[in-house]
């Protein structure tokens, strides 16, 4: 069976903008904790939380989150 990943770069472009977690987590309204799940790929975004992210970054949500099909 084929197991859905989503992929993220928030750490890579949180690292470019010189954001700590606790910075990037402010910004979006969320805990640091949410941040390093999400950038440990262990939780998720909401598709408002992933909107947020983008316009934070000024770049599409597509650019932040890929798919990777595994099996």
């Amino acid at each position: 069976m084929e197991k859905l990943v989503i992929l993220n770069r928030i750490r890579e472009f949180r690292a470019r903008e010189d954001l700590t977690q606790e910075e990037l987590a402010m910004r979006v309204g969320v805990t640091r904790q949410t941040i390093i799940s999400i950038e440990k790929g262990e939780y998720i975004p909401s598709l408002a939380l992933g909107m947020k992210l983008a316009e934070t970054f000024r770049c599409t949500v597509e650019h932040l989150f890929a798919f990777n099909h595994s099996s």
